[in-house]
């Protein structure tokens, strides 16, 4: 029980943050362009993880899961699902998007439960059922009334449940995971980032430290929330994470709403309000059975 309440905790405080202070931020900065936000986000992020683990001396770990057959595979794949979301998302920010991704984050927390029950065994009783009905109504309304395909939800929701559903198969330490993940596309980060930089394209310089500097916050701004909301499926289980993410997609949806000024069409309000009340479902049944 204390361990599911971390758990959820946990989850809470990342999706909150990647909402709130991931939205707002990524939507600042967004004017530098999609490749070399991302680009940044992959270089400071493997630096601060690597300071991490020697700080927190963890290299016996690190060599521990590097040499586990079944790891690097998983982790490969993982590194490359967690790159494409990175950059469907600041694509969706820097083009006034931010409500179509949003509504992939709606959709992920759906296919996390489905997983959850389908790899991992975890129950589905008459509630829970019933908030998964209501979501699946709600995501085809709304797919029925977007004008076009939305395919930057799908692809970020797809690319994300994916991922986590991989992190959950194996047992690696939260920030060693990640840690490797960001060894992976740390080459391709620093090639595109070279291409970048022989071009003139590069916005990072040292005529201009505050930028620098905000550039530098992608590490920390990709590394606490995600190391948060991971660490939070591992204590509560798939399933209920994924439906504490909703805060997410709500936050971002209400701050490119209200804060951004996008469009927002009382159909997806309709949708959105479907999803909401399963939401409510399924939370009220977690509180009555745990």
């Amino acid at each position: 029980m204390k361990k599911f309440n971390k758990g959820i905790v946990l989850s809470t405080s990342g999706s909150l943050w990647w909402g709130v202070l991931g939205t707002y931020y990524f939507q600042f900065i967004s004017f530098v362009g999609t490749l070399e936000v991302v680009v940044h986000r992959c270089i400071w992020t493997f630096l601060i993880l690597f300071i991490t683990t020697f700080y927190f001396k963890k290299w016996n770990l690190l060599k521990t899961t590097i040499y586990k057959k079944k790891n690097l595979p998983i982790l490969t794949i993982t590194s490359i699902l967690i790159f494409a979301n990175w950059t469907v998302w600041i694509y969706a920010v820097e083009t006034n998007r931010i409500i179509d991704a949003s509504f992939g984050y709606f959709i992920f927390p759906i296919i996390s439960v489905f997983f959850g029950y389908l790899f991992f065994n975890e129950k589905l009783n008459k509630k829970r059922i019933i908030s998964l009905i209501l979501v699946i109504i709600s995501t085809i309304y709304l797919l029925i009334n977007f004008k076009t395909l939305p395919w930057i939800g799908l692809t970020v929701a797809v690319l994300w449940s994916v991922y986590n559903l991989l992190r959950k198969k194996i047992n690696v330490d939260t920030d060693v995971g990640l840690f490797i993940e960001s060894l992976f596309f740390l080459p391709l980060a620093l090639i595109i980032y070279y291409l970048i930089f022989i071009n003139n394209l590069s916005d990072f310089s040292f005529s201009d430290t505050s930028l620098m500097f905000l550039l530098f916050l992608a590490g920390p701004m990709t590394v606490i929330p995600l190391f948060l909301y991971v660490k939070g499926v591992e204590f509560s289980g798939l399933g209920p994470s994924g439906m504490i993410f909703f805060i997410t997609p709500t936050a971002q949806f209400l701050l490119g709403f209200f804060y951004y000024n996008e469009p927002f069409s009382t159909d997806k309000f309709i949708g959105f309000i479907l999803i909401w009340t399963a939401v409510f479902i399924y939370l009220k049944d977690l509180y009555e059975n745990n």
